[in-house]
């Protein structure tokens, strides 16, 4: 008797699956090409990870964001980080109520399910600190009073990597609590054709206009508890940690990756398995992951930043290095 091979998933993923297909179909109504960053997106949504987008101006890094959003029926606010933002701005402030003659608060807009961060590397050090609170435990602390998010809350955050002038660099604090950072490119030259003959064919129509609502918060939080469901054999936690470890004592790096960046690779590999289907975790998931999770924690040494190294070149020699597990 012939042996079945094909392996039956434990986990019902169908309605995951279909979800994530009819979300890619609004996108792709604009966004043409970048599916290997759309997929890190929805890896970040189901995963509960926050995300940085980085690449120059005009490759649609905010647009994606934007559509994504635009195609979850939940609560959605931009803020557009500039010098002079305070964190009062972004979280909000207690207030004189005359009337009741009381203090009340008046939320800010980090106070909603989806928050787009546009430049965030463009404001201050004091500002870009109040969201060390609110990303990693869900919460703002003003006044002496805690105000818990609803969930889900995600937060999508750009920047551009071109500009330094009016810009201040995101502390390592900060960094580390995005779960990856994606990178937008170029598209090709059949991407951009096909990118003029989309515009074309709307006629001015708005993109945001055609996009319609998939998935409520609701299927979303239920999602995001099934991907943590998705299974990781010990041998592949091992890999991981063993990754890990190894950009804490390479030659070409000064700070390693954290205890919290092996948790998010696991947790980016279940993500990134369950959105292709299965309800386990290959090593493959775990080397499509790594480097955009990885890369916003590790600094280079002088000599190695002064060669022109990325730290995603490191991670790929790093990975080569490793047996994978079997």
């Amino acid at each position: 008797m012939e042996r079945n091979t094909q392996f039956e998933n434990r986990i019902d993923l169908g309605e995951l699956n279909q979800l994530i297909n009819q979300i890619k179909f609004e996108i792709q109504k604009v966004i043409v090409g970048q599916e290997k960053n759309i997929d890190l997106l929805l890896v970040g949504l189901f995963s509960k990870g926050h995300i940085l987008i980085e690449g120059v101006p005009g490759i649609a890094k905010t647009l994606s964001a934007k559509l994504l959003a635009k195609a979850i029926s939940s609560d959605f606010s931009r803020i557009q980080f500039t010098p002079d933002l305070m964190p009062s701005d972004v979280l909000g402030t207690t207030i004189f109520n005359m009337s009741k003659s009381e203090f009340e608060f008046n939320q800010g807009p980090i106070f909603s399910n989806i928050v787009l961060i546009d430049e965030i590397n463009r404001a201050p050090a004091k500002t870009q600190s109040a969201l060390f609170e609110v990303m990693e435990e869900y919460q703002v602390s003003i006044d002496g009073n805690t105000y818990k998010m609803d969930e889900p809350f995600w937060v999508l955050a750009t920047q551009n990597p071109i500009e330094q002038e009016g810009t201040y660099r995101l502390p390592e604090a900060q960094l580390d609590r995005f779960l990856m950072k994606v990178e937008f490119e170029y598209p090709s030259e059949e991407e951009e054709l096909s990118i003029l003959e989309t515009k074309h064919e709307r006629r001015g129509a708005l993109e945001t206009q055609i996009i319609n609502k998939v998935i409520s918060a609701d299927q979303i939080k239920e999602m995001q508890d099934r991907v943590q469901s998705i299974h990781i054999d010990e041998n592949l936690r091992k890999y991981i940690v063993q990754i890990v470890q190894k950009t804490r004592n390479h030659p070409g790096i000064i700070l390693g990756a954290s205890p919290r960046a092996s948790v998010s690779v696991m947790t980016a590999a279940k993500a990134f398995a369950a959105i292709h289907g299965r309800d386990f975790v290959t090593p493959d998931d775990i080397k499509n992951i790594v480097a955009p999770v990885l890369h916003h924690r590790l600094i280079l040494t002088p000599e190695k930043e002064m060669e022109g190294i990325k730290p995603k070149e490191i991670i790929h020699h790093i990975l080569e290095g490793i047996e994978i597990p079997r």
